[in-house]
């Protein structure tokens, strides 16, 4: 009890309250505190996917716009939410700290949310209901109409790139690295908060799909609001209880000394011996619970900032430690630009597999299957792969290669980056037997329902869920651990940019795409009418983009240097700073 109450019990690894003070681990962290970010990571993932699953359906039935024009939007839209997180990160590092900046963020979120339900409910900020089957002979939303619907859509972006990158790291800033017991915990934690996010996305791409179909829009956004005020609420709630942690300087700065210093010294020879680069003393990283780095051979051009010419400035001389931080970041840039192809592939799921789904028979018996709720058959196949990935295929993988992974990560990634060449095949496939029972059918001019089950699109909804299982999850990996200790947020973002990057990438070839097929008097390959289009061609164009990359990606981690495990970093430093106290002492007792 006297441990408890005393100097044992504060963290170990600089964490505080609001006001900066130390926290004890029993007032404060740990389940109790992660409680309420769990449940808060629920009700917004069923809030954001309770928007975007759908958005689809609602631009091209409600505001009546086209097949590509929606489709852009919807990627436009969704490449905004997942690139605004590099802001929120660097505001949070940098200036406001994570939880500030996720408070202020929530407001605008919940603006945004708010803002977008009376926009789908108020009859003057949408155009009037049309039935035709060619959009363009609808009239078409105002200015206004258009300008309100997407401030709203736009002000809930911003609002995500402040809750997004903050949220899990704040979960993750409740237990302590320096605390066994705590750093076990943790591991427990990311289950159940992937576990969070799992649930929310598939009650969304369900539940209230279902109602945005078959009641009503002013009902299915109204849901998602009311859940995300729930979820902000109930984060409120848990404040007493937060953990966190001080702020420092942002990593974009970090790496920006480390490649100014480097360019203002580039005709300076670098010593052949690294003792004589700079590099700050154990203590200081042992203090402040930090990790340093040995000087490596790769980028080699980054280590001149390391040398030391006399100047102290730290745009002038940057320790070891910084250069290899930066070194971490930069050599997963070619990985992290493979991944743009796969995450503009996973783009379609919300596009243009669910407009597909809408040419469709939805029915079983007198219930009408909503398009979008095939997309909670990509949580349903992810989560079972996941699960049979660590529970099966490793084992078995485990006897031929003897590593504790089984495979390593960009191993699993290539497998996610193969199966999507192969998805994008079956879809393709797929789109032309649909399109051949439509001519057979007499329904490519009227673009009338096709007579075949919409679950004839279900294995390439399942198979893009397998394949997240090893490409998703072993990318989301892949960046945080090979980023430096320093820089865990960052490596983050590189996960989360890869696919805004991929939407937009999407936009660009779906309008690019579009254009040229047009041309010269030519049909074209997206149209209004899906039954008069070409989608075949389009995913089969996917499917080689897809194996192109495939090409580049086994390029790029032949030269890939993993970087050098120091997750007993803090267990060495202390190991040698006991050393030269003992080393000290020694010429001490000498000297008497």
């Amino acid at each position: 009890m006297a441990v408890e109450e005393g100097v044992g019990d504060y963290t170990q690894d600089g964490t505080v309250d609001l006001k900066g003070n130390p926290v004890r681990r029993s007032k404060r962290g740990g389940w109790t505190a992660c409680s309420f970010i769990v449940v808060y990571e629920v009700f917004e993932r069923m809030a954001y996917y309770g928007i975007s699953s759908n958005l689809i359906l609602y631009l091209t039935k409600k505001l009546h716009q086209g097949t590509v024009t929606a489709s852009n939007n919807v990627t436009n839209w969704v490449g905004t939410v997942w690139i605004t997180p590099i802001l929120g990160a660097y505001v949070a590092d940098a200036h406001l700290g994570r939880y500030w900046t996720f408070v202020i963020a929530c407001i605008v979120y919940i603006s945004g949310m708010s803002l977008l339900t009376l926009a789908v409910s108020l009859p003057g900020l949408k155009p009037p209901q049309c039935l035709e089957t060619d959009m363009e002979n609808c009239k078409k939303a105002s200015t206004l109409q258009i300008a309100v619907f997407y401030g709203a859509l736009y002000t809930l972006a911003i609002g995500t790139g402040g809750t997004k990158p903050n949220i899990s790291t704040i979960g993750a800033d409740q237990f302590d690295d320096f605390d066994h017991k705590e750093k076990s915990h943790k591991l427990s934690f990311f289950n159940w908060w992937m576990f969070s996010i799992f649930f929310g996305t598939l009650f969304a791409n369900t539940v209230l799909v279902w109602v945005q179909d078959n009641v009503g829009w002013t009902l299915g956004y109204a849901l998602p609001t009311l859940g995300l005020a729930i979820s902000i609420a109930i984060f409120l709630a848990g404040t007493s209880f937060y953990r966190h942690k001080v702020l420092v300087a942002s990593p974009f700065t970090r790496m920006a000394k480390v490649i100014v210093a480097a360019l203002n010294k580039w005709r300076v020879r670098i010593p052949d011996d690294p003792k004589e680069l700079y590099e700050l003393d154990l203590e200081e990283y042992a203090k402040k619970g930090k990790f340093r780095i040995d000087s490596t051979t790769t980028l080699r051009f980054l280590t001149k900032a390391s040398v030391k010419t006399g100047s102290t400035n730290s745009w002038m001389l940057c320790s070891v430690t910084q250069v290899e931080e930066t070194k971490q970041m930069l050599r997963m840039i070619p990985i992290w630009v493979a991944t743009f192809i796969p995450s503009a592939t996973g783009a379609q799921i919300n596009t243009l597999f669910v407009k597909q789904g809408t040419t469709l028979d939805r029915g079983i018996g007198s219930f009408k299957i909503p398009p979008a709720s095939l997309s909670g058959f990509v949580t349903i196949s992810m989560l079972v792969s996941v699960v049979l990935y660590d529970r099966l295929f490793i084992k078995i993988v485990q006897r031929w290669t003897k590593s504790p992974r089984g495979i390593t990560l960009l191993q699993r990634m290539g497998i996610g980056f193969f199966m999507l060449i192969i998805i994008m095949i079956i879809a393709s496939l797929t789109e032309r037997y649909r399109l051949r029972v439509a001519k057979e059918n007499g329904l490519v001019e009227n673009g009338g329902q096709v007579p075949l089950t919409i679950f004839i699109l279900l294995p390439q909804f399942v198979l893009i869920g397998t394949a997240d299982a090893f490409l998703a999850v072993a990318m989301i990996e892949f960046f945080y651990d090979q980023a430096p200790e320093n820089m865990k947020s960052l490596g983050t973002s590189y996960s989360m940019t890869t696919l805004g990057v991929g939407n937009f990438l999407s936009s660009f070839l779906l309008s690019t795409v579009s254009h040229i097929t047009k041309e010269h008097g030519h049909h074209g390959w997206i149209l209004n009418n899906l039954n008069a289009s070409h989608l075949d061609y389009y995913y089969a164009f996917f499917a080689v983009l897809n194996l192109l990359n495939f090409g580049f990606f086994l390029i790029v981690i032949k030269f890939y240097v993993y970087k050098a495990e120091i997750s007993n970093s803090i267990q060495v430093l202390t190991e040698e700073l006991k050393g030269m106290k003992v080393q000290v002492s020694n010429q001490e007792e000498s000297r008497r």
